[in-house]
């Protein structure tokens, strides 16, 4: 993929997003040919069957493939640049310690489009990510204790269902 979109000889990044871009159908950047970010972003769509680390990004740029902008083509080769990132991985060790940690946030109107927030979650046993999600909000918050609140309840929701889940599994919590 990156051969094919000529970025193969580009230096990796680490993250996954870059830092404060905002992402929207106003942007005021020149329009390009959709054909080709089509092709991108269907090539992502394919990859995240085996790095679901990308998932989130893929679907942040998929909502763009009709009227693509250049800003829209550097976020999608921004997560091309990550994909270089093959010595990234999660570590599965053997243990008897199944205790489950979950973080919880959001990001207050990230999409201008709408202006709904992002709700973020993610499950750890031991030092392995267990379970992840990130879900657009379905109502508009007014304020960023609004957004907290229902992230925390959506994690909250979650974390009662794994418990159940693992204690059929015989690992209580």
């Amino acid at each position: 993929m990156l051969k094919k979109f000529k970025i193969d000889s580009c230096k990796p990044i680490g993250t996954l997003v870059e830092f404060k871009m905002n992402l929207s159908e106003l942007d005021e950047e020149e329009k390009m040919d959709a054909t080709n970010f089509k092709s991108l972003v269907v090539s992502l769509w394919y990859l995240t069957c085996i790095r679901p680390d990308i998932l989130y990004a893929t679907r942040l740029i998929s909502r763009y493939m009709e009227t693509p902008t250049t800003t829209h083509l550097k976020a999608a080769k921004w997560i091309l640049r990550y994909i270089g990132t093959i010595d990234f991985g999660l570590l599965f060790s053997i243990s008897n310690d199944y205790k489950l940690v979950g973080y919880n946030g959001s990001d207050w109107t990230r999409d201008e489009d709408d202006w709904k927030s992002i709700t973020g979650f993610v499950f750890f046993m031991r030092n392995t990510t267990f379970t992840w999600k990130s879900k657009k909000q379905s109502i508009v918050t007014l304020l960023t204790c609004e957004a907290e609140y229902i992230a925390a309840i959506s994690c909250g929701c979650h974390a009662v269902w794994l418990r159940d889940f693992l204690k059929e599994l015989g690992m209580s919590q």
